[in-house]
């Protein structure tokens, strides 16, 4: 008979003594030889740690020996208690069969590696903040419930949110101004530096680092330019040579994810269908990427991190039509614009909605604002009004839109701005360093960042 009983709720302590399970001679405090089965234990047969019960501890398990968990392992490991240490090389065999429950802290101390694979690869339904390794970007990203986004790899600091204008009309010295403003702040525009030549009417494309303004129109208004330059958003400065188009033209619009810029239609001697693409950060020509669905120019561009959509211009009207970053290819039609008509009319975006401003319709000028959701095919849906009827250049963050400068018909150096996720009209927001339309606009935090 044992000489002491044990209940739950009976205190033991055992000092200065070694036990032994499987030995009559213990080295250790507690020594066992042979295999350890737990049955009934919190986590099954598998690794567990202790519940709290009176004189029991909840505390850290930790395995600093070389483990293998194979097919004859139990689980599962969802019933922890507290944090699981494995220091030591962890090997799980094909076919077992391991449930792995939510943690909250989970310590790497040397390395892991992430789930990789190109663009197409990726899981179309995957749980928000899903992280993987993009293998076409060489970048992480993650989902955030709607979209794959590129994880920043640097800090912008005060720029992030940063809008920059570009040239202008009329095409007098003053207008080879480049200005900028804080979109997520109120005031007045700042001066950026100044365009290589004069130049109206081109396509704006950016990256969070990079602002690329393509094509546009010189002094004589049939003198058509496929120049391509580059600012840097973060830092003022004059901007560099980056490569051409595939043709000279003015009145295209540009739009972009995160690594692509394109620039759809335009005027070479009529109306013109073509889309260029470029990879933002890379220096080099644009290559083609395929066609509009109808020859235009002055068409508004918008853009999510997955699809680009080109709207209105002349000779389109109210058609709008979309591409897919990832894929090269012919636009397809998206709907049509709820004001009947889209020439001039200037577009912006979150990842969401995409923002068309302005321009003329029925009338000569319109204060019209209108606006898509990407992820679905239909016609656009009224969202407000400016504050005054005119031709807008557009730049935005994801929560906010600037919408500058324009032609009432006479040039005008006011900015507007709309909350995107909302409706309504305009509100001021400052002024443009200079009285002009035609301003080719980038954004360091548009709505096609974190795509393709």
């Amino acid at each position: 008979m044992p000489s002491i009983r044990i209940g739950l709720s009976t205190q033991f302590n055992l000092e200065n003594e070694q036990v032994g399970i499987g030995t009559t001679n213990p080295t250790a405090t507690l020594e066992v030889i042979g295999n350890i089965v737990a049955e009934g234990a919190a986590g099954g047969s598998g690794v567990s740690t202790f519940r709290e019960y009176q004189g029991f501890h909840q505390s850290e398990q930790g395995i600093a020996n070389n483990i293998v968990i194979d097919n004859q392992t139990g689980g599962p490991f969802s019933s922890l208690s507290a944090d699981l240490v494995i220091s030591g090389e962890t090997t799980i065999s094909t076919g077992s069969t391991v449930e792995i429950g939510k943690t909250k802290t989970f310590t790497i101390t040397d390395k892991f590696a992430v789930p990789f694979g190109d663009t197409n690869s990726r899981d179309s339904t995957p749980e928000a903040g899903t992280t993987r390794f993009n293998q076409d970007f060489g970048t992480l990203e993650f989902f955030d419930g709607n979209n794959w986004k590129t994880v920043n790899s640097y800090a912008r600091g005060g720029a992030a949110g940063r809008a920059v204008f570009g040239g202008g009309n009329p095409m007098s010295s003053a207008n080879q101004v480049i200005d900028f403003v804080n979109i997520t702040t109120l005031g007045n525009a700042q001066n950026f530096g100044e365009m290589y030549a004069l130049r109206r009417s081109g396509s704006g494309m950016s990256s969070s680092i990079r602002g690329l303004f393509g094509g546009g129109a010189s002094p004589a208004p049939a003198s058509n330019t496929d120049t391509i330059d580059y600012i840097t958003i973060a830092s003022a400065g004059n901007p560099i040579d980056f490569g051409n188009l595939s043709t000279a033209r003015r009145n295209p619009t540009g739009a972009s994810s995160s690594t692509r810029g394109l620039t759809a239609g335009g005027y070479v001697s009529s109306a013109n269908d073509t889309i260029d693409y470029v990879e933002i950060a890379t220096l080099g020509n644009a290559l083609d990427f395929g066609n509009l669905v109808q020859a235009s120019y002055y068409p508004s561009g918008a853009a999510s991190p997955t699809r680009a959509i080109f709207a209105g211009g002349l000779d389109v009207y109210s058609l709008m039509s979309f591409v897919s970053f990832a894929s090269k290819g012919n636009s397809i039609e998206f709907g049509d614009m709820v004001s009947g008509g889209g020439e001039l009319a200037q577009g912006c975006s979150s990842s969401v909605r995409g923002i068309f401003t302005g321009g003329s319709g029925s009338a000569p000028y319109t204060k019209t604002i209108e606006y898509v959701t990407f992820s679905s095919l239909g016609n656009s849906i009224h969202f407000g009004e400016l504050t005054q009827a005119r031709v807008t250049f557009n730049a935005s963050t994801q929560v906010r839109a600037v919408l500058a400068g324009g032609q009432t018909p006479s040039y005008v150096n006011s900015i507007d701005y709309i909350t995107i996720s909302s409706v309504g009209n305009a509100q001021d927001f400052g002024d443009l360093t200079r009285e002009r339309t035609g301003a080719i606009p980038v954004s360091d935090s548009h709505g096609g960042l974190g795509g393709f």
